[in-house]
């Protein structure tokens, strides 16, 4: 399967009915900052069950939270009727999952693919989709996806320096220090 990685698409919002393992809703706008894990699973899907899903337990707890947000999205386009927000409890209550999991808003039609499926085209599950910290899609794969590569490109995206000059105030845009800066540091 082929690994899409795509360098200056920004993430749509992810759009969600009922979050779980979270206090509040999570946004990718409140999330920039951080490299965002998002890995895209349905409860009766042997790939997200065998592979995707530890994967991601894995991930949520080896990388730093400070720096890494792994969100679960349960994405249900098959068999609506058994795969609700009670088994879906249930299921994050045995497998121990403990990374907040969003579930897909869904338009209700008997063939249709959830919102946010839909406005990444993901073409089933599980998907893994990485975000990198200004909120750029970095990587978007369908199926399974080595450990070692989703590590390396984590650390990757942690490595990368985000461009500030746009946040800076014009003095220092213009001549590149402020008032309180020379070539040693800048003072507070």
């Amino acid at each position: 399967m082929q690994t899409n990685i795509v360098n200056e698409t920004t993430a749509p919002e992810l759009q969600i009915s009922e979050w779980l393992n979270t206090s509040h809703p999570l946004t990718l706008a409140s999330l920039r900052g951080k490299i965002i894990v998002l890995h895209t699973f349905q409860i009766f899907c042997p790939g997200c069950i065998q592979v995707g899903i530890p994967q991601a337990q894995r991930i949520y707890q080896e990388f730093d939270s400070a720096r890494v947000a792994v969100i679960g999205l349960h994405t249900v386009f098959e068999h609506h009727s058994v795969m609700g927000r009670d088994a879906l409890e249930v299921f994050v209550h045995e497998y121990r999952l403990r990374f907040p999991i969003g579930i897909d808003k869904y338009d209700g039609q008997p063939q249709g693919v959830p919102l946010t499926m839909h406005a990444y085209q993901m073409q089933g599950t599980p998907t893994l989709i990485l975000i990198d910290k200004t909120g750029r899609v970095r990587l978007h794969k369908f199926g399974h996806v080595s450990d070692l590569t989703v590590g390396f490109s984590i650390g990757a995206l942690l490595a990368e320096e985000i461009d500030n000059s746009a946040q800076m105030p014009a003095a220092t845009q213009a001549n590149g220090r402020d008032a309180g800066c020379d070539a040693d540091g800048c003072k507070v």
